[in-house]
């Protein structure tokens, strides 16, 4: 995680336009709507959703854990990812407000210590190679490795040694490794950009090497440059889109620095990944509501397209080299992200699997491809459809059409509360407008 404001990667943008061609990468742009909005839909439980959420933290680095309960407790977020200095503080983190930790570092022998001291506790969820090496690079077994211009060799022998470590161990074998992030900066053709080397590729390590079980980017919701767009978050999950994002085409598709090849498209689309940072910086008041609603929507459109975890970078404003990035004041009151957050996560709140989740049939009529849905399940049964819109301005007058008659319709707004902002019974269709932000539809 970052110790300084983060690094903007000089030539991303530039490096996709090449490797792409100008044509191929408006085309794709074109294409980055959302999937149909009319199917017969198995629901996702929603306490797999409420899994995938997490926040980075900075326990490592000298901050106080116990600061850390009541701002973790109120979001509602399962998971942190932090680094194992202080591993009794993870373990407090764990015990009183639930969360489990993806840990990271750059030393095996240490990271193997600290995953075991938390995977006894109960409180490990994933261990992760180095963070960015290309903005920190690492020293392993005598030999330097990161950096914009020197060997990354030293980095992909340590993310080989951890995987091997971790899958040898019989108490650890069981838990995911994350690949290292921003592997897309490498300088020459290690083979970091693949989960496994596969045959030919003509990379330095040998085809069969292994690194780890997910991909993992930095996909940062902001882009390289900034901006704000319709469909911003959608767009920052594609997996595929390249112009603007540093996301998992440019580090596992073409890499940025040297386009050294990796997995194609339709690959990357399957591909096991997750987001270990993203987030959006409110420095005023007049910022935060528009940091609160890009948040919510990158949580929900990352889980839509297939990232198993995603981490918003970070709990608290100027911590890990300052900043605005934080979902909390340094006073820790919370932002308007955190609310909002919080609301989705009361709303949806689930601690209980969905073994044989439902289906309904339902379409959205009249949505333009700004507005997108995720249909959830508690294990009470009753179903949560979540509609949301991505538009910068001005809103899409939809009709949910539910499939057939329901007893009762409760209709959330997350900006607005917990609380039901209507309730309709006996009706087959709900009229919904959808802006910039996030509706529930509770359907019993």
């Amino acid at each position: 995680m970052k110790r300084a404001r983060r690094h903007v990667k000089l030539g991303l943008l530039l490096g996709s336009l090449l490797v792409l061609g100008s044509a191929s990468v408006g085309q794709r742009l074109l294409r980055a709507g959302p999937v149909p909005h009319e199917a017969v839909s198995v629901a996702i439980g929603c306490d797999a959703f409420l899994s995938s959420l997490g926040v980075n933290t900075h326990v490592d680095q000298g901050y106080s854990p116990q600061s850390y309960i009541e701002p973790l407790r109120y979001l509602g977020v399962r998971n942190v990812r932090d680094s194992g200095r202080n591993l009794p503080g993870l373990v407090m983190l764990h015990a009183k407000a639930g969360v489990r930790v993806d840990l990271l570092g750059a030393d095996v022998v240490e990271l193997m210590g600290a995953a075991s001291t938390l995977a006894r506790a109960g409180a490990l969820l994933s261990i992760e190679g180095p963070n960015e090496p290309n903005n920190f690079p690492v020293t392993y077994k005598g030999r330097q490795g990161g950096g914009p211009t020197q060997s990354w060799a030293a980095v992909a022998q340590l993310q080989m040694d951890l995987y091997s470590a971790v899958k040898s161990d019989p108490e650890l074998r069981a838990y995911p490794v994350f690949q290292v992030s921003e592997g897309g900066a490498e300088t020459e053709n290690d083979g970091l950009q693949f989960l496994t080397i596969p045959a030919a590729a003509g990379t330095a390590l040998s085809d069969g090497t292994a690194f780890a079980d997910y991909a993992n980017v930095h996909n940062y919701v902001s882009g390289v440059h900034g901006g704000y767009g319709d469909n911003q978050a959608w767009q920052a999950a594609d997996p595929t889109l390249s112009a603007r994002w540093d996301g998992l085409y440019g580090n596992y598709g073409s890499t940025w620095r040297r386009h050294f090849r990796g997995y194609s498209n339709s690959q990357l689309e399957v591909l096991p990944r997750v987001t270990t940072e993203t987030g959006w910086d409110a420095a005023t008041p007049d910022e935060e509501r528009l940091q609160g609603v890009v948040l919510l929507n990158t949580y929900l459109a990352q889980f839509k397209r297939g990232w198993r975890y995603s981490f918003i970078y970070q709990l608290g404003d100027g911590e890990g080299g300052g900043g605005h990035q934080g979902l909390f004041h340094h006073d820790w009151t919370p932002k308007l992200a955190a609310t909002y957050i919080h609301n989705l996560t009361s709303i949806l709140a689930d601690d209980a699997s969905v073994a044989n989740p439902s289906k309904l049939e339902y379409s959205i009529a009249n949505a333009d491809d700004t507005v997108h849905d995720l249909l959830l399940q508690k294990s009470d049964g009753a179903f949560e459809l979540v509609v949301w819109g991505e538009r910068v301005s001005g809103d899409s007058d939809v009709v949910v059409n539910l499939g057939g008659t329901h007893a009762e319709i409760r209709i959330y707004d997350a900006t607005s509360g917990m609380a039901p902002v209507e309730t309709i019974t006996h009706t087959d269709s709900i009229p919904l407008k959808v802006g910039d932000h996030a509706m529930i539809i509770e359907i019993h």
